[in-house]
């Protein structure tokens, strides 16, 4: 048997379509409004689960970069004071050199050594360069200067590894064992460990004291001894300048992942605004003709319930 359709059922079937309607025009004006297609998970629910995933690699993809670009810094600080190092144990060399000949007064020679004595506090202080308010050169502890003048030439960090995550189980040390090279002088458990700061407080003593024997003294191991010095530290540049190769192929692997992700994200969830735009016309045009149609139809049997 064939029911009777009522003019309730004719305007709830209106209604229904009406908000149907309505519900996929805010839907399209909602991706309108923030250009993406996922507004929440009901609208993707596969789609919103790969924007969790990728959004999460983004983030820790971001961490990584920041950690790179503190490692370069830090690995920068650190090259810049072993060149300033390098400069100036060269000029000791020079110095050195000249007074070896045995041509300068006893005057002239304290005088090259009260240079020396300058050098030497430059050195040191650049063994103490920081980077944001860390001590690039005494391992991992960074709160400690390595030298200072409580403890003479002592060095006070430790020869701990450094090190930045730049990947996932990736790490790489980014500080040098300035303490190789410099040592501790006489200051030590062992007493003079032959290493530079030993040297140049060799050298300062030697040319104070302006002998024949110190003069002898310089031409004889002083010299030798500061070419190795200088071979040690161009071993130290050479580390370095390792580690920034290492963290600049990193943050190249690590951009080109964001770069990556950001357009697999973009894939997933970003909307096309002229078909975006093009579809809320439409809708917008069916919505409105649905209102005139509905309008008719409800005011028609209306109007026959009541003549009825």
């Amino acid at each position: 048997m064939i029911g009777r359709i009522t003019p309730a059922m004719t305007t709830a079937q209106v209604l229904a379509n009406i908000n149907t309607l309505q519900d996929q025009m805010d839907t399209t004006e909602q991706q309108l409004s923030t250009g993406l297609t996922i507004n929440q998970p009901s609208d993707n629910p596969y789609g919103a689960s790969l924007a969790l995933q990728l959004n999460s690699s983004l983030s820790s993809l971001s961490n990584y970069s920041n950690s790179v670009a503190d490692g370069t810094a830090w690995s920068t600080a650190a090259t810049s004071s072993l060149t300033s190092i390098q400069s100036m144990v060269q000029r000791v060399q020079e110095l050195v050199t000249g007074a070896a000949n045995g041509t300068q007064s006893a005057a002239d020679l304290q005088d090259t050594g009260a240079e020396v004595t300058q050098l030497t506090a430059a050195i040191k202080q650049e063994a103490n360069t920081q980077y944001n308010g860390q001590y690039v050169f005494s391992g991992s502890a960074t709160t400690t200067a390595p030298y200072s003048a409580a403890t003479g030439d002592a060095y006070q960090g430790n020869t701990s590894a450094v090190t930045r995550e730049v990947g996932p189980g990736s790490t790489v040390p980014v500080n040098v064992d300035l303490s190789s090279l410099l040592g501790s002088g006489s200051s030590g458990p062992g007493g003079s460990d032959g290493k530079l700061l030993d040297t140049l407080n060799t050298i300062s003593a030697d040319l104070s004291s302006g002998s024949a024997t110190a003069v002898a003294d310089l031409s004889n191991n002083q010299l030798s001894n500061l070419t190795g010095s200088l071979n040690t530290l161009e071993g130290l540049q050479a580390t370095a300048g390792t580690t920034q190769d290492r963290l600049t192929l990193a943050s190249t692997r690590i951009t080109g992942l964001q770069n990556t992700d950001t357009a697999a994200l973009s894939n997933d969830e970003d909307a096309n605004i002229a078909s975006t735009y093009t579809t809320y016309s439409n809708e917008q045009a069916a919505f409105t003709a649905a209102l005139k149609a509905g309008a008719s139809i409800v005011q028609s049997s209306l109007m026959d319930f009541l003549s009825s």
